[in-house]
């Protein structure tokens, strides 16, 4: 029985946004809402050629809502669904071939809830509550989880509790007890640098190591990584960004094995690191290159947010709520270095999240001030971007996830075992 049961909208989902985002205030505009805008014109296709619908999950920030939104990928069509749970939800991440939905709380405690998703309706049924924390610490609760790419495992950030946990995840989705927990140690110059305050957590090519980005300790904490125990074990290594930096994402590039880039959030800057596991001491971050997301003419505020690469890894996305715009780099095929290639308004205010969906033509704003997930195209070949106009209303929201699969199925893991996840 859970130490904490859950009730709709009652005390154990409290409806209050952490102090560590008040620093955003400045950023964002009175949120208005939005009704859904002109969907994109769809070209002729049988009912045999057309793909299958997705799912889109956007958790809701300060909201206590999950909302979700069906999408129609041939014509770039968004329909609402609305509300369907009534969960804190700082961050949302699906099963990559279950029909399964992870939420990570901003309750004391570190909490995440799973669900049972009906890939017929979008509903969703709430499985089971985990509490990640031995000892509840500060508001803020949970900055990040997501699925290992075999799905084996869960990885999570605590962000208020300036640690880092991994949880099994079971061959139904379901999740098991906390496998591991590593406590990260720091501070930066900036008032919300005041402790350690891990935001993502990612393994590197070989899932030998885990690498955490820490925007309070401004570094990248390297741990060893053990797969068939589901968890990570003492520190192996670090890399220290210049004090102030606020390291937020982290995405090795899908093909060069040996190429780490960084999103810093509080100077709004993308770091290219190379990944040396050659080393008698464990493996190092080597710094190759800083390349700004802020305009040139940026004054104010910076604040970058989200990071993703393209499929075919020639092309990386960032999102810049000081600018309230996406920014897209090329990535040079040899060296991996980038160059900006292009940078677009984000269709609303405040783009908090993003994340590509798996046949790499659209991207997902989570647009959180304007209170909009707004639709991006994609242009495979040049990777560039263009505003569709097509917008879905959803109260301020943080982050969107896909499910893809026809999820009331359920489904098996593709041949080996490994399918990448969905969610950028």
């Amino acid at each position: 029985m859970s130490r904490h049961p859950y009730v709709p909208g009652g005390a154990g989902t409290p409806n209050r946004r952490p102090s560590r985002r008040s620093v955003l205030t400045a950023l964002t505009a009175s949120a208005a809402s939005t009704t859904l805008l002109p969907t994109t014109t769809a070209h002729a296709t049988t009912a045999a050629e057309r793909p299958p619908d997705a799912l889109l999950y956007v958790g809701t920030w300060g909201q206590s809502e999950v909302h979700a939104i069906r999408f129609d990928p041939e014509r770039g069509a968004m329909t609402p669904i609305g509300k369907v749970a009534d969960v804190s939800s700082n961050w949302v991440a699906t099963h990559p071939y279950h029909p399964v939905l992870y939420v990570a709380g901003s309750e004391q405690g570190g909490v995440i809830r799973t669900f049972r998703i009906d890939g017929t309706t979008g509903a969703l049924e709430q499985l089971a509550e985990t509490w990640t924390e031995e000892v509840p610490t500060g508001s803020g609760g949970l900055s990040y989880l997501a699925p290992t790419p075999d799905a084996t495992t869960l990885l999570v950030a605590d962000f208020a509790a300036g640690s880092a946990v991994t949880l099994p995840i079971g061959t139904d989705g379901r999740l098991g007890a906390v496998a591991s927990r590593v406590q990260d140690a720091g501070s930066g110059p900036n008032p919300r640098q005041t402790g350690p305050h891990p935001h993502h957590v990612v393994l590197d090519p070989s899932q030998r190591y885990a690498l955490i980005a820490d925007f309070g300790a401004d570094r990248v904490f390297i741990h060893d990584y053990h797969r068939s125990a589901r968890g990570m074990t003492g520190m192996v290594n670090s890399y220290a960004t210049p004090p102030g930096s606020g390291p937020r994402r982290l995405a090795f590039h899908p093909h060069g094995r040996r190429t780490l880039y960084l999103l810093n959030e509080l100077t709004a800057d993308l770091h290219v690191l190379h990944w040396n596991t050659d080393g008698v001491g464990g493996p190092t971050l080597v710094h190759q290159q800083t390349i700004a997301t802020d305009a040139p003419a940026h004054t104010g505020t910076t604040s970058a947010a989200e990071l993703a690469i393209s499929h075919d890894g020639r092309h990386l996305y960032t999102s810049n709520r000081g600018d309230n715009t996406l920014v897209v780099h090329a990535i040079d095929p040899t060296t991996h270095l980038l160059t900006e290639v292009q940078r677009i308004p984000c269709g609303g205010t405040t783009p908090w999240g993003f994340c590509l969906d798996p046949t790499g033509r659209w991207i997902f704003v989570a647009n959180m001030a304007s209170n909009t997930v707004n639709l991006i195209q994609v242009d495979a070949r040049s990777g560039r971007l263009t505003d569709t106009g097509v917008a879905a209303p959803v109260p301020q929201p943080d982050c969107v996830s896909t499910a893809t699969r026809p999820v009331s199925s359920g489904g098996d893991p593709p041949s080996g075992g490994e399918r990448a996840s969905s969610r950028s």
